[in-house]
């Protein structure tokens, strides 16, 4: 168990209550506490601002938090709460106010569109810039179309989905995977990508053609690519099989588009796990891979982007 607290990043939305649902029991099943943080509206800073730069002591010393007070009566401190539930009226823009209080955090968790969010947007943008840049991993919850579009049981049902490239994946990214399998008695599915090279006979000028898996040739059931993603794969998941020996384990390696497919298992998976990024860019990156990107775009469940975190506080060093 961790004493870094779950997170959940609040604006009063509907996506951000299923978000704080979602982080309620994700600290239940942690045993740790729970930190809801909303970030105050621009006119309630600007009142902050003005009162402490007249001094005005005829004002309230505070501006009035309605989210966080509705948050509190929706609570009610009843049954079901971890404890340690603490509430923080944050100021700043949302991405960095998120980004600064998400240093003290197991994860962070929030809506997939916020308050003001477009309804024909896939991503909100301050969830698109939290996943990019929060030190912690971050959690984002779908809104409900998105889930209602993958209502049909998959494979994958109940599980975690684990995202892996065997060669770049960091460790951090397989261990949330595997702790957050391990706190909800759950298997870890394990998919991997691999491309299906060109027909051999293609010209350089030619079109640009593929073949499927079964062209290939191959002196044994699977194709060749298949089998060395799989080695590759057990290989890289070795050590957290000795870790979690009470997690059972799935491996599928999958030809062509590794976000596709893992759009496919978020229908019904617990969540899907992915890296933010290729480990060896620097710690100041601001991007976000491609698979990411897609898998937080499209997924109609609950998607973990996890930091290379070891790797960036060496580089920050």
């Amino acid at each position: 168990m961790s004493n870094a607290p779950v997170i959940a990043a609040v604006d009063g939305s509907e996506h951000s209550l299923a978000a704080l649902e979602w982080a309620r029991a994700a600290a239940l099943r942690h045993g740790t506490g729970l930190l809801i943080a909303h970030v105050l509206p621009d006119h309630a800073q600007l009142y902050a601002g003005r009162r402490a730069s007249l001094h005005d002591a005829s004002q309230p010393e505070e501006f009035a938090d309605p989210v966080s007070d509705r948050i509190r009566a929706l609570l009610g401190g009843g049954p079901g709460l971890p404890e340690g539930v603490r509430y923080e009226s944050l100021e700043g823009s949302v991405p960095e106010a998120l980004r600064v209080i998400g240093a003290e955090a197991l994860m962070l968790v929030m809506g997939s569109r916020g308050r003001g969010g477009f309804a024909s947007l896939l991503l909100g943008s301050n969830s698109r810039a939290v996943a990019t840049t929060a030190p912690c991993p971050v959690v984002v919850i779908p809104h409900a179309d998105r889930k209602a579009a993958g209502a049909a049981r998959e494979e994958s049902a109940g599980k975690v989905v684990l995202g892996l490239h065997a060669a770049e994946t960091p460790d951090d990214v397989l261990a949330f995977a595997f702790t957050e399998a391990s706190v909800r008695g759950t298997t870890v599915q394990v998919v991997s990508a691999y491309a299906i090279p060109p027909a051999p006979t293609m010209m350089i000028d030619a079109p640009f053609v593929v073949i499927p898996p079964e062209g290939l040739p191959d002196d044994g059931d699977a194709v060749p690519a298949e089998r060395e993603m799989l080695r590759s794969q057990t290989e890289r998941l070795a050590p957290l099989r000795s870790r979690y020996p009470e997690v059972p384990v799935e491996q599928a390696a999958v030809p062509g588009d590794a976000a596709g497919r893992l759009v496919i298992a978020s229908r019904s998976a617990e969540l899907v796990v992915v890296g933010r990024h290729h480990p060896r860019r620097g710690a100041m990156a601001l991007l976000i891979g491609s698979v990411a990107h897609a898998v937080l775009q499209h997924a109609h469940g609950p998607v973990a982007v996890v930091p290379t975190l070891r790797a960036e506080a060496s580089d920050a060093a």
